[in-house]
């Protein structure tokens, strides 16, 4: 027998991961910016510090954090495709192992997970086979242009990084990065807001209170 599981403490963890990721993009980018100046400031600075903080210390705490953010979110992102199983389970249209294991295979995880997300939004509406209304999917589809976008940027600066061998070759990866921090970001907050969305619509659901916004 299929059972509801509540979301809403992973829900807060997630998105407290999330802000914390999107202090690095800023902290991060901010230090792409004072590269990209470097030659119009009267200064010059280490380029492994920015301020009081060690870029390279501050890099790998990014890295952690992105970490624990993804499995969190994953474990979230997963349960809420268990709990979809039980409103509408002819609309989901895979597995809820692919909830996780989409995630991991390369290319496909351009949009298998947002298939996923799409069939549990679905199911946790309140009429999940009503038709999608014309701003139904919006919030979700935003939130993954930005992730692949900023996913995309991030592999073009890292391959543009490994052939830095000139100022304006750094330049133009630095440029990349400034980009991808940005997206990060904007995804980063998007997500926040989806999984804010989903949970309460989930919450309103089982609990049987008045619908959560659509």
């Amino acid at each position: 027998m299929l059972t509801l599981k509540n979301p809403n403490c992973l829900a807060r963890a997630v998105v407290a991961l999330l802000a914390g990721n999107i202090l690095f993009d800023v902290l991060l980018g901010l230090f792409q910016v004072r590269w990209l100046m470097a030659d119009a400031m009267p200064y010059t600075f280490d380029p492994a510090v920015f301020g009081q903080v060690d870029l390279n210390v501050a890099s790998n705490m990014a890295f952690t954090l992105f970490t624990a953010t993804a499995v969190v979110f994953i474990v979230w992102f997963h349960r809420l495709r268990k709990n979809a199983e039980v409103w509408a389970p002819d609309l989901q249209g895979r597995k809820p192992g692919w909830a996780i294991g989409g995630w991991f295979v390369p290319i496909a995880n351009l949009w298998i997970p947002r298939g996923i997300a799409v069939d549990i939004w679905r199911a946790s509406r309140w009429q999940p086979y009503a038709a999608d209304g014309s701003r139904g999917l919006v919030l979700l589809n935003a939130w993954w242009a930005c992730w692949v976008a900023s996913w995309v940027v991030e592999k073009v600066g890292t391959r543009l990084y490994r052939h830095d061998d000139t100022p304006e070759a750094y330049d133009a990866a630095a440029a990349w990065a400034l980009a991808y921090y940005a997206l990060d970001a904007a995804a980063a907050v998007l997500a926040i807001l989806v999984v804010r969305r989903l949970t309460s619509m989930q919450h309103a659901k089982a609990a049987g209170m008045i619908p959560a916004a659509q």
